[in-house]
């Protein structure tokens, strides 16, 4: 009986180490994330125009299948197109 609970104890120890690693590892990510935008804030900055421009067309080219502009898969079968919304 006494060997359950030792397994069970163990359990948490080793949740408790992987959770205490992902906080380090996370507090690591976010000072090295701070010091590289400290130290290339003017480098990063200039681009953000261009990053903006650059959006409008990424974001045609993959929110454009949505609309349902060009997918007909079933040009033959009337009934199915009928079901679908909006297309006929």
């Amino acid at each position: 009986m006494n060997h359950d609970h030792d397994n069970h104890e163990r359990r948490e120890d080793a949740q408790r180490t992987v959770s205490r690693s992902k906080a380090v590892m996370i507090g690591f990510l976010l000072v090295i994330a701070y010091f590289l935008w400290t130290e290339h804030r003017a480098h990063v900055i200039q681009f953000l125009p261009f990053l903006l421009l650059a959006a409008c067309p990424l974001m045609h080219i993959f929110m454009h299948h949505g609309h349902g502009h060009g997918h007909r898969h079933n040009e033959g079968d009337p009934s199915k197109d009928m079901n679908t919304k909006g297309e006929r």
